[in-house]
């Protein structure tokens, strides 16, 4: 049974000197918006678990996962119910193969700036990118 807590997996990968960013384009039946990673804390499920269910069920990445706690979360209304939105981000090699899920229909590589001020939606998925953008400067 699902919890009314999420998680969000903003997965990047480095190219020689830019970051790019993976973004997802929900299908239509689940609103036609640009997202990263998203998906409910299954009961007795930690967020961490739940991160790395997610990446293979959305993205098809099998590869050894190394979640990056970003230490940020966010509260969001959605259905009446406030739900509470825990960030990670995912480091994948270039290489790495993206099968995306029947969840999307598209996806896209992009610099952060421009999955915020292009695609994203939400404000705490914005913020989201913008603190995990400032936690890899920080981090080089």
């Amino acid at each position: 049974m699902r919890t009314s807590n999420q998680v969000e997996i903003i997965i990047f990968k480095k190219e020689e000197a830019e970051t790019l960013f993976l973004i997802l384009k929900r299908t239509p039946q689940r609103g036609d918006f640009w997202q990263a990673i998203t998906g409910g804390i299954e009961e007795g499920e930690t967020p961490e678990e739940t991160a790395i269910r997610e990446v293979y069920e959305e993205i098809g990445i099998t590869e050894d996962i190394k979640l990056i706690d970003i230490d940020y979360s966010f509260e969001f209304l959605y259905d009446n119910e406030i739900h509470l939105e825990k960030v990670f981000a995912v480091e994948v090699s270039s290489e790495s193969e993206i099968i995306i899920s029947e969840e999307h229909t598209e996806f896209k590589w992009v610099d952060g700036q421009t999955a915020i001020d292009g695609f994203l939606r939400y404000p705490g998925n914005k913020e989201a990118f913008k603190r995990l953008m400032e936690f890899l400067e920080k981090n080089k």
